[in-house]
């Protein structure tokens, strides 16, 4: 899944990239932009891992994630974003809402999993016990209430009976009135990233151009359409960061906090070369 750091470049950039589908316009000529950077792609929360552990200087992570490691720094103002319906994040209920006693979430994410939190409490006064979702596993091979998915598998059929799916998306939408930011680009402390924010929206701008291109490539690996893909990326998924994302990210990090879900006070703070 990913490409082995090279230890024979001991001051090129360890980048960390999603494998998701939403990624792919943010790193589709990432390798371009940034041809003396050692690139690692996986999920988002083993990323997040990487990134805190010193193996990688910059990563894609969970908006969360960035809340909860003071210090770190906000890129570039390419993100993975939504502002309404996201198609790939989506909590499945066996149940009615109101009996949801347990939920699973899904490992690959920590961002949707707590905005699933969040909905739950702050809209409906529901606190489930929390079970984890392997990336692996099957939605039938976890017997919760309710269970969150995100990435490629949250875009496909789930089956199963199921009471009410969500687009936890649409649903932040409609409550807030403001986009969702799933993923950033974050350093952590005291890296010299040698121009690389430039690279990055670099790199997104270029692959926004490349949106039919990379629906084609990818469509026959999910098991979804071309068309379904290219829907998706042009139509539900947003790559800027911009004011009213930001303050999205304020409120979101806000609310966690009052869940004790992230730190109190967070701040916005981007990389300044």
């Amino acid at each position: 899944m990913s490409k082995p750091l090279d230890v024979s470049q001991p001051n090129s950039i360890r980048i960390g990239a999603v494998t998701y589908l939403n990624a792919k316009p943010l790193i589709v000529s990432l390798a371009q932009q940034t041809p003396h950077a050692q690139i690692v792609i996986d999920y988002p929360s083993r990323l997040a891992d990487a990134l805190m552990d010193g193996r990688l200087d910059v990563a894609i992570i969970p908006s969360i994630e960035y809340a909860r490691h003071p210090g770190c720094t906000i890129v570039s103002d390419a993100c993975i974003a939504c502002d309404g319906p996201v198609q790939s994040v989506k909590l499945y209920s066996r149940v009615p809402f109101e009996q949801i006693q347990t939920l699973a979430l899904d490992e690959g994410s920590r961002t949707s999993s707590t905005l699933a939190r969040i909905i739950l409490k702050e809209q409906f006064d529901l606190c489930p016990a929390i079970c984890e979702l392997p990336i692996e596993a099957l939605i039938d091979d976890v017997w919760a209430d309710a269970m969150v998915l995100i990435g490629d598998r949250g875009m496909l059929s789930a089956g199963g009976n199921f009471k009410f799916v969500w687009d936890l998306g649409e649903q932040w939408s409609l409550w807030t009135g403001l986009p969702f930011v799933f993923a950033m680009w974050i350093a952590r402390p005291g890296v010299d990233l040698q121009g690389l924010e430039d690279a990055l929206a670099a790199a997104r701008n270029d692959g926004l151009t490349r949106l039919e291109e990379i629906a084609r490539t990818e469509a026959p690996v999910l098991g979804l359409s071309e068309a379904e893909c290219l829907s998706y990326l042009r139509d539900h998924l947003k790559f800027h960061l911009g004011d009213r994302q930001r303050q999205a990210l304020e409120l979101f990090y806000s609310l966690a906090a009052r869940q004790a879900l992230a730190p109190v006070g967070v701040k916005l703070a981007f990389y300044h070369s």
